[in-house]
């Protein structure tokens, strides 16, 4: 690891300049509170309005808009700014479970089809549901659903999240959002641990027996692709030599 000191080039041992880690560290987090601010925002967003809400002198937000600017992570528009594309490009990358959201992609787009749902796939991550995979479905507008959005954990995907269930699925009936109702499993990995919550969302009045049945099918499709992409993927090289 490395702890900042060692040999300098002319032989003596050197020292890192004393704040700097922490000046990094400030740095860093600064440019992270621009992002999210951004990223709460969902629109393009002014100096002002970003040094308000992150609590960081307008100067400073200029700075780090520029240097943000610069790398792709952010792009700026006349004088307002929003989430670049390098941003994006960085967060499909992530995979909250090896092969999750690619085995999701065709189930998830079957259970639209044939529910109207609006359908998500969650993880558990910081105390709550976060969508990694989203299908939009019959509640647009009334309730969009996005990959990044996060749900409580009180709510049918959270409780799907949470602990093994058996015997059905988790039914919301308008209980957290009114004009909403909600159908929700876990998705297990074939050897039964807890990866993600499958989620289906209709309006009011639909008849959630049919939805539940739907959403339960998925999940086994689900956990089907997930065993078939672990059987794909490549042993390590380790265990490939003689």
């Amino acid at each position: 690891m490395d702890t900042g000191t060692g040999p300098r080039a002319d032989g003596a041992e050197g020292t890192a300049a004393p704040g700097r880690a922490e000046r990094g560290r400030g740095v860093l987090e600064g440019a992270f509170a621009l992002l999210e601010a951004l990223r709460r925002n969902g629109d393009e967003t002014g100096v002002t309005e970003l040094a308000r809400a992150c609590g960081v002198p307008k100067g400073s937000v200029h700075r780090l808009l520029d240097q943000l600017v610069a790398v792709g992570a952010v792009e700026r528009r006349d004088s307002r700014y929003r989430v670049g594309p390098q941003l994006y490009r960085l967060g499909q990358a992530w995979e909250p479970h090896p092969g999750l959201r690619t085995a999701a992609r065709l189930p998830l787009q079957h259970l639209r089809a044939v529910t109207g749902a609006s359908v998500v796939l969650t993880v558990m991550r910081d105390d709550m549901a976060i969508t990694v995979s989203s299908v939009p479905g019959d509640l647009e507008p009334l309730l969009p659903v996005r990959d990044g959005i996060a749900f409580r954990l009180d709510t049918a995907a959270g409780t799907a999240l949470k602990g093994p269930l058996r015997g059905g699925a988790v039914l919301d009936r308008e209980d957290v959002m009114d004009g909403v109702c909600c159908a929700a499993l876990p998705v297990r990995t074939p050897d039964g641990r807890t990866v993600a919550a499958l989620a289906a969302l209709v309006p009011a009045g639909r008849g959630l027996d049919a939805l539940a049945r739907a959403v339960a099918g998925t999940g086994a499709a689900l956990t089907r692709a997930l065993a078939r992409s672990g059987q794909r993927r490549p042993l390590p090289a380790a265990v490939l030599l003689p």
